[in-house]
């Protein structure tokens, strides 16, 4: 990982797969409730390619309710202490001791919707995933609005990076929350501008999989359960790669993967 995870220059793509120990995650909550399976779905998707493994014990979907700090940390501390002897984890949450924790247990980087946890990470040497949201999980989707959506996220994360510079985070990672108190329009005008972001200097980090966004645009109905939108996910995901991402936050990562090999394969043979 020493070329990917390394620095803040632009760097080559990386997959985090997603591992949600919660029951009411929106894609696959309940699937990963029990330590072992936990555990073992890590390390498939290290198995599988991920770069990073992103552990979370709280959901962040629309609606979801906040948990408390002991029982997200329940959840999260065996898998990540087991996992952190197989490679790369983040810990995704909003809460200061749980990041703490998680990073005294192994994790290296903090994965915060909040983006509010640049100093604990600076504080341990870890990396910081900061995020844009309007609002918080239980209402952000109620009526999202921003005169200029991509000029407003950009000056957050700027603003982040400043905040970064001045705490002493060694790696930043920035990403623009889709899904994060956003319409489809405004998800969509995210993605289409994704190189503007380019402009920061940091590694982008863009989160699409499974969204429901995805569905509206195209044959899926917008209820469709999650799992049934992977194809949109993929789609969406070499979107953001091709157009600036750096870091794609995934619930399946061969595929992926797949993508990426390929592509290496066909530079390789350019003018051969």
């Amino acid at each position: 990982m020493s070329d990917a995870m390394g620095s803040n220059q632009i760097m080559r793509p990386v997959v985090m797969g997603i591992l949600n120990v919660t029951p009411d995650s929106f894609s696959d909550g309940g699937r990963y409730v029990d330590t072992q399976d936990a555990i073992r779905h890590g390390r498939d998707l290290f198995a599988q390619g991920a770069g990073i493994v992103d552990v979370g014990g709280e959901s962040t979907r629309p609606g979801a309710q906040e948990v408390s700090e002991t029982e997200e940390l329940r959840r999260i501390l065996p898998v990540v202490e087991a996992l952190a002897e197989d490679g790369v984890v983040s810990i995704d949450t909003r809460k200061e001791r749980v990041a703490k924790t998680a990073l005294r247990a192994g994790a290296t980087i903090v994965n915060d919707v909040s983006a509010s946890l640049g100093a604990t990470a600076a504080e341990f040497g870890a990396g910081w995933v900061a995020m844009h949201a309007q609002g918080v999980p239980e209402t952000m989707q109620q009526s999202p609005h921003y005169a200029d959506v991509v000029e407003e996220v950009y000056r957050f994360l700027q603003g982040c990076r400043i905040q970064a510079e001045q705490f002493g985070v060694r790696e930043l990672y920035l990403d623009p929350g889709i899904g994060f108190g956003k319409t489809v329009d405004h998800n969509l005008a995210l993605l289409r501008n994704l190189t503007r972001f380019l402009d920061l200097g940091t590694p982008i980090l863009v989160g699409v999989s499974r969204k429901s966004f995805l569905a509206s645009l195209t044959r899926l109905q917008q209820m469709a359960a999650p799992i049934e939108r992977e194809e949109q996910s993929l789609a969406a995901n070499i979107w953001a790669l091709t157009h600036g991402a750096s870091v794609v936050r995934v619930h399946e990562v061969s595929p992926v993967i797949e993508y990426l090999r390929l592509v290496e394969a066909m530079k390789m043979t350019e003018g051969s």
